[in-house]
């Protein structure tokens, strides 16, 4: 990261509101864009400035590492747990809840399914309508407060009371979204099931989650093992439930549908429904198929 003042790359003062700061960038971009002949490391400059200064809280933190005397260290801000630093604003992930069956893991089937999703709002660009800069705090979306600590100052910040923190106010609101920048729709996903996945882990997919404040947030998936087709899962074990009549009882075999291919089963002389029957190798990853026998019939009297 360069070590050069983000305010002079751009050529903005330092009090300069959120939309001259836009404006100046995308004169500058453009005419030191390397597709339009101009210098590349300067345009690399140009967008690594505008990355910090265009955004209110990143904008604001550095502002305040340049001001503090102990340069990027604040021994007060350290000492007392750093809880009057301003934070970045990241997008939250979207965390949804998806039932899969266990032969599905097993196989590692594609799974398709359906979500609620807020994505960017096309009539408003995401933007929620037309903004002005915040008067209060100039963009920043805080304020700070400066509190005497005996021989120093500690500065606390605040979220600005007249934009919500948001570092400006709405002159117009789009029709659309009413503001908020995303509307609800309903989004269709195709995914991949890896073999052997376990009861509550998490798949990720980057850029799926909601829309806010500008960017996509990943979608994360808890995976909730259901049972299906008689079959249920335990760790790496397979656990299939066979039911039997009093007629099949009489059997000297019976078929097991595993997933990997069908398997018969002799049938025990001595049937005893509180032991299962183990079949090595035929769970998942290296785990045993465990049957549990049980007994269902319809009494005549």
């Amino acid at each position: 990261m360069t070590t050069d003042n983000y305010y002079d790359i751009l050529g903005v003062d330092k009090n300069a509101d959120q939309d001259t700061i836009k404006k100046v960038y995308r004169q500058k971009a453009k005419e030191f864009h390397p597709d339009k002949g101009g210098d590349e490391a300067m345009f690399k400059k140009i967008s690594e400035a505008y990355e910090v200064l265009g955004d209110e809280g990143k904008r604001n933190e550095y502002d305040n590492r340049n001001n503090n005397p102990f340069g990027g260290f604040n021994p007060f801000g350290d000492f007392f747990g750093g809880f009057n630093q301003p934070r970045y604003n990241h997008v939250p992930d979207k965390v949804i809840t998806l039932n899969i069956g266990v032969l599905d893991i097993f196989n590692g089937m594609d799974q398709e399914f359906e979500y609620n999703r807020n994505v960017k709002c096309e009539p408003c660009k995401g933007e929620g309508g037309d903004k002005t800069t915040c008067g209060t705090c100039k963009g920043s979306g805080v304020l700070q407060r400066t509190v005497s600590m005996g021989l120093f100052n500690q500065v606390f910040t605040q979220p600005c009371p007249s934009c919500n923190g948001g570092g400006y106010t709405f002159t117009r609101r789009c029709g659309s979204c009413s503001g908020n920048g995303s509307i609800m729709t309903n989004e269709k996903l195709k995914i991949k099931i890896p073999n052997g996945l376990d009861e509550g882990q998490f798949l990720k997919l980057q850029g799926k989650g909601d829309f806010v404040k500008g960017m996509y947030g990943n979608l994360v998936i808890r995976v909730n093992i259901v049972p299906q087709d008689n079959f249920e899962k335990i760790g790496n074990d397979l656990v299939y439930n066979a039911y039997f009549n009093l007629e099949e009882l009489n059997n000297d075999t019976f078929d097991i549908p595993h997933p990997s291919s069908t398997i018969n089963i002799s049938l025990p002389k001595e049937f005893d429904t509180s032991k299962p029957l183990r079949v090595r190798g035929k769970g998942f990853n290296g785990g045993d198929l465990f049957i549990k026998l049980f007994v269902k019939f319809t009494r005549t009297n």
